[in-house]
C-alpha cells in the first residue's frame, strides 16, 4: 500500500537523508540501485525537482542514458545500514544488488522503474534535463578532493570521472506503508 505525499512537506526529511545516503534505482539492462550522497531538492521551470549527481563512468548513469526514468528510495526510520553499504561499493554491471542487499521492489504508479519498500519514502522522476560537470570550471580545492585524475573511475568514492547532473522531474511522491 502507498500513501501519496506532497513532496515539499518531506523537504526536512529528505535533505537530512541524502547526506547520510539514499538510494536512486533504474531499469534498462537490470533494475540497479546506486547509493547517492549528493541531490538537490526544488523548483525548476515550475516543476518540482530532484536533481542526482552520478560519475559518468557508473552504470546508473549508463541505464540512465537508456531509460531517462529514476526512484529515489529514502530511509523511513529503522532500516538495514547495510543496504547502503552494498549499494554504494559494488557496480550494478557485475553484481544484482537487488539480490544481494535483499531488496523488495514495489511496482512504480507513473514510472517503470520500481520503488524499493525498505527505503519507503520514494520520489518517482523522469529526467528532463542532463548536465555533465566541467572539470576545469570546479574550484581547486574541490577539483583536488572529489576528481583526483589519477584515481580511476572504479573507485567508490572520490575518482577522476565528473558527475552528471540527471534532472528528474518528480511525477509521483509517496510512502510505502
Amino acid at each position: 500500500m502507498k500513501k501519496s505525499i506532497n513532496v515539499f512537506e518531506y523537504t526536512k526529511e529528505i535533505m537530512e537523508a541524502i547526506p547520510k545516503g539514499v538510494l536512486v534505482t533504474t531499469k534498462a539492462d537490470k533494475i540497479n540501485s546506486m547509493t547517492i550522497g549528493w541531490g538537490s531538492l526544488g523548483i525548476e521551470w515550475g516543476l518540482p525537482i530532484f536533481t542526482a549527481y552520478i560519475r559518468t563512468g557508473r552504470f546508473t548513469a549508463e541505464q540512465l542514458n537508456k531509460n531517462p526514468e529514476f526512484t529515489v528510495n529514502i530511509p523511513a526510520g529503522d532500516f538495514n545500514k547495510k543496504i547502503l553499504g552494498i549499494c554504494g561499493s559494488k557496480s550494478g554491471r557485475e553484481f544484482d544488488k537487488i539480490t544481494e542487499a535483499n531488496l523488495t521492489l514495489v511496482d512504480g504508479n507513473k514510472i517503470s522503474v520500481p520503488a524499493i519498500k525498505e527505503l519507503p519514502l520514494t520520489l518517482e522522476c523522469k529526467v528532463i534535463y542532463k548536465q555533465t560537470q566541467v572539470l576545469f570550471e570546479i574550484p581547486e580545492e574541490i577539483r583536488s578532493a572529489n576528481y583526483p585524475q589519477d584515481v580511476p573511475s572504479s573507485n567508490p568514492r572520490a575518482n577522476k570521472d565528473v558527475h552528471i547532473a540527471f534532472y528528474g522531474q518528480i511525477v509521483d511522491a509517496y510512502i510505502i506503508e
